[in-house]
């Protein structure tokens, strides 16, 4: 019998990107993303410019990812939406538009935890035999510009956090330095270029002694600052002149804070199947991490393609084709949330 085709539209709107993909039996079809460029000359997201590019794009996008799926509107079985966390007048476009989406439509909604669908994109199937997905339970470090935990998952619905921050998260800390640096925004891709030509060793910056398996990186960032000032105060071109190895030393910091507590968690827990997720997960620092550990340690290591890294509409379309299967629907009135951990 020949398996019923479920077409699922995700549509992710949290933070700063557009999205809208497309799945089919949790196999990608499209998947479409509008940046917003408007926030670079701010150093950072300005939630009501956020909203209203947004307004603009959602329209525009589901239109893109339908055509590229190849699919009417008419054959979609449901729409899943990102309903938090994130800023809250982003998500009230994205949840507003699959309300009335759904309803001219007469399918259902799926509501997705932006955690959760960052974990599951490695559940993203660009084939029919693609079988590259982690087994349960795995250890996943979930790391982006405002989450870091270690989550053991069990199940697509059924994920423990371990460890996370319990003050700044790691994507934040390198955005903030690399505001100290006057590099702009967003900080992540531009200390990733910049430490890849300079020495790791360089520079030492304080590291957290914090309990358990919880992340600290606010001592990191105040201390990363008072050295800028120490150093420029010396030298008012030492930024320019030594930026390379000032990269690569923060990035070597905060991928080092990192890795000792996921190898803290892998140990006590005994899983050595690992995962990593998130805006950070795009690091080549922490991904070379990754590699070496599964080489040092013996773990069977998961690493997303770059375009999964990011918030896409692909990853909630992910988790919406296995809540489809279990007929796990949601109903018209719910409303969003701004903050929220694992459910």
């Amino acid at each position: 019998m020949e398996e019923k085709k479920i077409y699922i539209l995700g549509i992710e709107s949290s933070c700063d990107d557009t999205s809208a993909a497309v799945l089919k039996n949790g196999v990608i079809l499209s998947n479409v993303t509008a940046s917003q460029e408007v926030h670079k000359a701010y150093g950072g997201v300005v939630p009501e410019l956020a909203s209203r590019a947004h307004q603009q794009n959602v329209v525009p996008v589901v239109d893109q990812a339908l055509k590229r799926a190849g699919i009417t509107k008419e054959q979609l079985s449901a729409i899943a939406f990102t309903r938090g966390p994130g800023l809250m007048g982003s998500l009230l476009v994205g949840v507003n538009f699959a309300k009335g989406f759904a309803r001219s439509l007469g399918i259902p909604m799926i509501e997705v935890n932006h955690l959760q669908g960052h974990v599951m994109a490695h559940f993203i199937k660009e084939t029919d035999d693609d079988n590259h997905m982690p087994p349960f339970p795995f250890i996943c470090l979930l790391v982006s510009g405002g989450n870091s935990q270690i989550v053991k998952v069990n199940a697509y619905n059924d994920m423990e956090v371990l460890g996370q921050t319990i003050d700044d998260a790691a994507g934040e800390a390198i955005d903030k330095c690399s505001k100290v640096m006057g590099l702009g925004y967003p900080g992540g891709p531009i200390i990733d270029r910049l430490a890849r030509q300079g020495n790791p060793l360089a520079y030492k910056f304080a590291e957290p002694n914090v309990a358990g398996f919880d992340y600290s990186f606010s001592g990191l960032k105040t201390s990363f600052l008072y050295n800028m000032r120490k150093w420029v105060e010396d030298d008012p071109d030492f930024i320019e002149h030594h930026k390379e190895d000032i990269a690569a030393s923060l990035e070597h910091a905060i991928v080092d804070i990192l890795m000792k507590k996921l190898r803290l968690a892998v140990k006590e827990t005994g899983i050595k199947h690992v995962a990593v997720a998130g805006g950070v997960s795009a690091n080549n620092g922490l991904r070379n991490a990754f590699h070496d550990h599964a080489e040092r340690y013996g773990w069977t290591i998961y690493i997303p393609k770059f375009s999964y890294t990011t918030d896409n509409a692909a990853m909630i379309a992910s988790v919406g084709t296995f809540k489809y299967k279990d007929n796990d629907f949601t109903q018209m009135d719910i409303p969003v949330f701004s903050k929220v951990t694992f459910e």
